[in-house]
């Protein structure tokens, strides 16, 4: 019987994409979420630490309160302006080369600020810091999703940003107090060089992928790796992957829950908390800094309980978004209608500052809704798209409050008061109506996708198994 030529060839077709598995956790999943969390938590200290400095940056260049918010605005606005760059660089080159580069960039941003004496170079060393920055928070969700189970991702989301909170407490604790006595240039410069150490962590320990060599060199060639995920298709383009992700109503619903959760603490904590409290409530720089902190541990607990909640009740999501921006805005009216503007009771700023600490992680659940409606490939672009949204209404809210500040300034200089302080702080109800009008008008359309996206992926999966 003579053999079929069709049988008996040799196959010399491509074989067929490795099929993804479900990522193992463990320990080395753990260990590779560790090192990616040290890299944010730098970033988080060199982001912060102009927070404890707004006094000191005023007098060491010279300048007022909008020129001070200058340097927080270019830095945030490098910040929004390169997660969706960031986010395309995760998903098509992996998350270890885009730590790496952040790292870089970021030793260079706070070098430059630690030597800068005037204030167009230290203007300009906040943006390259900002840019370094904005290439970790997303990597290290990146490598979550790459080495942890799916339904972890919400709590592993919540735990990184609990964790890169200990870059706020050194900023609040530990930089405020060496800035007073060690100066400028050793402090800022100290932290710079932390930059070194951590790298080669990244570079010599950091595995991207359970499969991954422990350390692959960071030149190879992408071909010859196993990806996670599949091949872009024939045609595909950049462009592509922002439309498809925008496209998602569940992805941009995500980055207006940032964008209406984040930026009341992010903009105390970045720049203007220290000065409201010490020139606006005349407290000591200590007790200022306690408050800084307790805004900081507050959002660890609430990370903690954020996290373990939307893991296993998901529909918890949209109203535990409206009971944090909710409480905000009251807590935040309750200081501001204050009979006494300059003597707020310390009982109602302890109040405001556990508050505010719910806002940071109330910003994370943006991800729960983007994360659900997007395959493995797109995760990086959309989480780009979800973590800008805080920063630009954090941009927003740092230049209404230097305008503001300046208006209400005697003769524009650094003696604020506490009625210019009152009438500053009140803008940021200004980007909270905008997020809450986007929230009610996107919230249906996104969870109706995502249910109908649940449904056609069930019976699917069902037949595979």
């Amino acid at each position: 019987m003579t053999a079929d030529p069709a049988t008996s060839a040799p196959d010399t077709s491509t074989p067929p994409a490795p099929v993804r598995r479900e990522p193992p956790g463990g320990r080395g999943a753990w260990l590779a979420w560790g090192i990616g969390v040290t890299v944010y938590v730098l970033a988080v200290i060199h982001r912060t630490s102009l927070g404890v400095a707004g006094v000191d940056a005023a007098a060491r260049f010279g300048i007022n309160a909008s020129a001070l918010s200058t340097f927080s605005i270019l830095q945030v606005l490098v910040y929004a302006g390169m997660q969706i760059p960031v986010g395309l660089l995760v998903d098509r080159h992996g998350p270890r080369r885009i730590l790496s580069a952040g790292l870089v960039l970021l030793t260079a941003g706070q070098l430059g600020f630690a030597l800068a004496t005037s204030f167009t170079p230290a203007l300009l060393a906040r943006g390259v810091l900002g840019c370094g920055d904005a290439m970790t928070f997303v990597s290290v969700l990146r490598i979550g999703s790459r080495w942890f189970p799916i339904f972890r991702n919400p709590f592993i989301a919540q735990l990184t940003g609990l964790v890169g909170t200990v870059g706020n407490l050194v900023s609040t604790l530990v930089l405020s107090q060496v800035l007073h006595s060690a100066g400028w240039t050793a402090t800022f410069g100290t932290t710079a060089l932390l930059g070194f150490g951590v790298l080669a962590l990244v570079v010599l320990v950091l595995r991207e992928t359970p499969d991954s060599a422990p350390r692959e060199p960071l030149l190879v060639r992408r071909s010859a790796r196993v990806p996670d995920s599949p091949p872009p298709a024939p045609g595909f383009s950049l462009r592509d992957q922002i439309h498809a992700s925008w496209r998602e109503p569940g992805t941009r619903l995500g980055m207006w829950v940032h964008f209406t959760t984040a930026f009341p603490a992010s903009s105390f904590l970045l720049l203007w908390g220290m000065p409201f409290l010490m020139s606006g409530q005349h407290l000591s720089r200590a007790l200022s800094g306690a408050l800084l902190s307790l805004v900081i541990v507050a959002g660890m607990g609430f990370a903690v309980l954020f996290g373990q909640l939307m893991s296993r009740r998901p529909g918890w999501r949209t109203p535990t978004v409206f009971a944090v921006v909710l409480t905000t805005g009251a807590a935040w009216a309750a200081v501001l209608t204050w009979p006494q503007a300059g003597h707020v009771p310390m009982w109602l700023l302890v109040v405001l500052a556990v508050v505010m600490g719910s806002n940071g992680p109330a910003s994370l659940i943006g991800l729960d809704y983007a994360r659900p409606v997007n395959p493995p490939e797109r995760v990086g672009t959309a989480s780009g798209i979800v973590n800008m949204g805080g920063f630009v209404a954090a941009v927003l809210a740092l230049f209404l409050i230097g305008l503001v500040l300046d208006l209400n300034t005697p003769g524009g200089g650094t003696h604020y008061t506490a009625n210019g302080f009152r009438a500053a702080f009140a803008m940021l109800y200004l980007p909270m109506a905008l997020g809450i009008l986007q929230i009610l008008r996107l919230r249906k359309r996104a969870l109706a996708r995502e249910r109908e996206l649940i449904a056609t992926a069930v019976p699917v999966a069902r037949a595979a198994a």
